[in-house]
């Protein structure tokens, strides 16, 4: 006997009626109400800078929803979180103290819900916390000036302000004493310095700063190279010891503010170098710089080494 078969259109058919009919059992199931307990994640923003929040602070509030079947997987799939503004907690001596129900509507915004058939099991969320220890930082510049040619400056960069006030554990406070800014390249610089950098807060996350940038700036002048030629002082030889030496004479190349050009003179040069110095088995000394005027910069010399040799 040959077996039935069945045609190929009578299985489609069935198919279909059957994932047809799954499909409306879904949509039935889930368009029911039901009532669930939610666990909505709480995230805290705003803490008070002078405050450490402790880790036993509350990770969620419960939800109890009741709402049809798709609204309530939505919650479980994507699990909102609420924000939570500690700057309008309560404080008590050691904890903040927030009530949902002075924002319920901030909440219903978040979340989405409506409270007429919803509520959170909570009515506040108590966050313990302990002072956290302040102090000054001073703010260390890291900027790289590449003036253009002809440009340069008297005085180094300034920041304001120049110190910062942090918060944070005491032991972590008083293990600094400096933080530097963030790392910044000018380069051609030809007119003065103004303009703000972000303090480097990395590796310091635990700490609170009450200023996250400071400005900086700095005073750029017009500049030339001058030069001038300074006899050579050799310091500290013995009164019996015949020393001869070689170049008698240096020269001094310097930057100047072109205004003060006509302001510098040898005479306000100092180049020396001390016998006591000298290494055994040495044939020359260290010619250095020991007097120059204070408004002069990129100061350098022809020659450093001198040479020497003792008469006898």
């Amino acid at each position: 006997m040959r077996k039935p078969r069945f045609k190929r259109s009578s299985v489609k058919t069935f198919s279909f009626f059957l994932i047809f009919s799954a499909i409306v059992w879904v949509l039935v199931q889930f368009s029911k109400t039901y009532t669930q307990l939610i666990e909505i994640p709480v995230n805290y923003i705003n803490a008070p800078l002078d405050k450490s929040i402790s880790d036993e602070r509350p990770g969620h509030v419960d939800l109890q929803l009741q709402d049809n079947g798709f609204s309530i997987y939505y919650y479980k799939i994507f699990n909102p979180e609420l924000s939570v503004d500690l700057s309008e907690a309560r404080e008590t001596d050691d904890e903040l103290v927030y009530t949902l129900q002075n924002h319920l509507t901030e909440i219903e915004q978040q979340l989405k819900i409506d409270f007429e058939n919803s509520r959170i099991i909570q009515e506040e969320i108590v966050v313990p916390f302990q002072f956290k220890k302040e102090k000054m930082l001073k703010v260390i510049p890291d900027i790289e000036v590449n003036y253009a040619i002809g440009f340069s400056a008297d005085n180094s960069v300034k920041l304001t302000p120049d110190s910062v006030k942090v918060s944070g554990p005491g032991k972590i406070i008083d293990s600094l004493v400096s933080v530097p800014t963030k790392s910044l390249k000018l380069n051609k610089v030809n007119s003065d310095l103004n303009g703000t950098v972000d303090i480097d807060t990395s590796g310091l996350g635990k700490l609170s700063f009450y200023e996250n940038s400071v400005t900086y700036s700095q005073e750029v002048k017009k500049f030339t190279e001058g030069s001038v030629e300074i006899a050579v002082e050799v310091v500290n030889v013995p009164d019996n010891l015949n020393l001869a030496y070689f170049p008698k004479t240096v020269i001094v190349y310097y930057q100047v503010n072109l205004k003060q050009f006509e302001n510098v003179s040898a005479a306000d040069f100092r180049v020396v170098c001390n016998y006591l110095d000298i290494k055994e088995g040495d044939d020359y000394m260290i010619a250095q710089i020991v007097e120059k005027p204070k408004f002069i910069n990129n100061i350098r010399l022809n020659e450093r080494r001198i040479q020497f040799v003792i008469k006898r």
